[in-house]
């Protein structure tokens, strides 16, 4: 395993230790009963103190909200790419493995809200129609954050036009920047659940990212093994 390929190996597993720590934290630190129906969340003081400062914005939390449809169009786009490859080439272990792994990764990403949608750590500091819904991490974001990236990793491998890969890239952190900070400010969650969606969609993401370099550094030297 080459270094570059190490440190993206090493700096996932460290978001997730770090997302670990922060959710044991999210339940120890500074504990009170400050949220709706007298729910608790940890880090009190700070997660009231700016969400006082925030205020609520529901037309943000609405637009976010929509536009979350977003990566799921990008998951989708992926999915039939995958798709045509498997009709095509008449077997799945023959579609490109980057894509593979991507449908492996997206699932893990699935797997990770369900989890905390069955198990929440805490709950919103406002009610969603009148409903009590979790909170962390935040799922949007923790959605955005884990597809826009891989986004940009397959136009650059797969894209030949320099300026089509400069538009989707720009795009991407655009996008992502506007949706973590209009969540942040949109008042629906906690800081602290924004934190927990960047340290889990982080740590996943480079694992995933150092799981194509791995592949795709083997398979050509299988191919220069056969040339």
């Amino acid at each position: 395993m080459k270094e570059k390929e190490k440190s993206g190996f090493w700096i996932g597993l460290a978001l997730l230790a770090a997302f670990i720590g922060w959710t044991f934290l999210i339940q120890t630190v500074d504990v009170q009963a400050i949220g709706p129906n007298v729910t608790t969340v940890g880090f009190a003081a700070f997660n009231g103190w700016f969400h006082q400062m925030t205020g609520v914005h529901m037309t943000l939390y609405t637009v976010t909200d929509w536009l979350g449809l977003v990566p799921i169009f990008i998951c989708m786009g992926f999915g039939c790419l995958g798709l045509s490859q498997w009709i095509r080439r008449k077997n799945m272990l023959r579609v490109d493995l980057d894509i593979l792994l991507l449908g492996v990764y997206y699932i893990l990403v699935i797997f990770g809200y369900l989890f905390f949608e069955m198990v929440p750590v805490n709950y919103r500091p406002v009610l969603i129609d009148g409903i009590l819904e979790a909170s962390y991490p935040s799922s949007t974001t923790l959605l955005v954050l884990s597809v826009m990236p891989t986004l940009t990793l397959q136009m650059n491998r797969r894209c030949q036009h320099p300026k089509l890969r400069r538009a989707a890239n720009a795009f991407a952190v655009l996008f992502s920047a506007f949706m973590v900070f209009g969540r942040l400010i949109a008042g629906v969650h906690w800081a602290t659940d924004i934190v927990g969606s960047v340290m889990l969609s982080g740590g996943l993401f480079n694992l995933y990212r150092a799981s194509v370099c791995i592949v795709t550094a083997r398979r050509k030297e299988e191919t220069n093994g056969i040339q």
